[in-house]
């Protein structure tokens, strides 16, 4: 059996995509009691410490030898965290340097995109530790409901159940392109937009002004539901017909997999670090001009809609839990090997 020390405090921010991704795999080793004596955030003896986010004192701990094989999670970079948070240019620099060390601390590390790779390397990291995972979700989780269970929901939050509706998911930040999303709602008054999500650092997230004083003041056509439960999330992605995240910058949003796994297509902007995880499940697009050009094609096009849908279902197949979860244990099971043919 292996000893795997989790560390996280993702839960603690509600509406992020790094906490959806903790919850998944958590969910998925738990369905091993035999394989795995798993613990989280407990200082007890481990074969391997698995951190998915970057505290002090999950820092301090990496020094400790009970710590067994460290491995991190990368979910972010310093140049990412630069289109998402304003922070003073002081704590930004210490900050940045603090994360590098953090994932020079750890033995292995995980990324969830490949881009992200060359990225850490450049950083002076060590490439031979790095290993590309992807994010998946649970079929359990987030599943397609019957026509008639969406017509119901679409009326019990008082959406029009005859209207086409088209969701955007994910942190209220610049770089989700949520001004170019309600562009697009302007253009298309027939079209119903709903964001799920809200502001989940506050006022320290970039842009908060301008996008408080939207999310305050949307158009007609366009909702904002404030941060919602993970477990609230399958319904809202069974009440749209498009999922719809003009991102101009992202890892490996769960909202994607998320919507996929309910049989929603996906409309992105035309983004390379996509290419390599996504391949053609997605329909994507550059401007606000070919993003309402879509959204009208969709809407109007069934054979054009019913093709976009089933490529996001061969998405889902594609990073399915089922799949993953062989991924999973063999890094785990490689790396508590490696381990024990060290200390003969």
């Amino acid at each position: 059996m292996i000893r795997l020390a989790m560390f996280s405090s993702a839960e603690k921010i509600k509406g992020q995509g790094v906490a959806s991704a903790y919850r998944e795999l958590l969910n998925l080793l738990a369905q091993y009691p035999l394989t795995y004596q798993m613990s989280v955030n407990k200082w007890d003896s481990a074969d391997i410490s698995h951190y998915h986010t970057v505290d002090l004192h999950f820092y301090l701990s990496s020094f400790s030898k009970k710590r067994g094989i460290k491995v991190g999670y990368v979910h972010f970079l310093p140049e990412t965290i630069d289109d998402s948070l304003e922070l003073p240019s002081l704590f930004r620099t210490f900050f940045y340097r603090y994360l590098i060390s953090f994932y020079n601390r750890m033995d292995q590390l995980v990324v969830v995109n490949p881009s992200f790779i060359s990225k850490l390397t450049a950083h002076g990291i060590d490439s031979e530790k790095i290993h590309y995972i992807p994010n998946f979700v649970s079929g359990q989780t987030f599943y397609q409901m019957d026509s008639l269970t969406r017509k119901q929901i679409k009326d019990e939050h008082n959406l029009n159940s005859h209207a086409f509706t088209v969701i955007g998911a994910g942190q209220i930040q610049h770089r989700k392109g949520v001004l170019d999303f309600i562009e697009v709602a302007k253009r298309l008054p027939d079209v119903q937009f709903v964001w799920v999500g809200g502001f989940s650092f506050g006022k320290i997230t970039s842009g908060y002004k301008e996008l408080k004083d939207i999310v305050d003041n949307p158009p007609s056509n366009v909702r904002f539901t404030g941060i919602v439960d993970r477990d609230q999330m399958n319904t809202y992605f069974n009440m749209a017909d498009l999922m719809f995240l003009p991102s101009f910058h992202e890892l490996f949003p769960m909202t994607i997999l998320e919507a996929m796994s309910c049989g929603c297509p996906i409309l992105l902007r035309d983004l390379e670090l996509y290419e390599d995880i996504l391949f053609d499940y997605y329909v994507k697009e550059n401007s606000i001009d070919g993003f309402v050009d879509q959204v009208k094609r969709l809407k109007e096009d069934k054979s054009y809609y019913q093709t976009a849908s089933q490529s996001a279902q061969r998405g889902a197949s594609h990073y399915s839990e089922e799949r993953l979860t062989d991924l999973w244990n063999t890094f785990y099971h490689s790396l508590h090997g490696a381990n024990q043919v060290s200390h003969i």
